[in-house]
């Protein structure tokens, strides 16, 4: 039996792609402005710099997320389903131990959502066959 790509996965990486690029530009180009209107602002150039190497990686997934999109070939199609689905569980799980260890704003259970969410979407629809 083929595998096949299904047409909710191809959603969830459109959906990925935007919320990645949106994180990505914001960690980015305006890095304070953003984590100031979440209620932490940035103290140190350290900080700064971490930032924006965040965003970053947030923008190279939105663009493997926007591949995978316009992917046919299954084979690209697991690959960037299997690179996202680990970025995605551990970011759940990385969120979720800051979120116990740190003094966070609430918006921070936003990203655990997300990152959750975006693991078991992914998870699910991930190509089988």
């Amino acid at each position: 039996m083929d595998k096949t790509i299904s047409q909710k996965l191809k959603l969830t990486f459109l959906a990925g792609c935007f919320t990645a690029g949106i994180f990505g530009l914001l960690y980015t180009l305006v890095p304070e402005a953003y984590q100031k209107l979440i209620g932490v602002p940035i103290k140190q150039p350290t900080e700064l710099a971490a930032f924006r190497e965040f965003g970053v990686a947030f923008l190279a997934l939105a663009y493997l997320s926007w591949l995978a999109y316009k992917a046919t070939a299954v084979n690209v199609v697991t690959m960037a389903g299997k690179m996202v689905i680990v970025w995605m569980v551990l970011g759940a799980l990385v969120m979720l131990w800051c979120l116990f260890s740190l003094e966070l704003p609430a918006i921070y259970w936003l990203y655990f959502v997300l990152f959750s969410g975006f693991s078991i979407a992914n998870i699910v629809f991930y190509p089988r066959g």
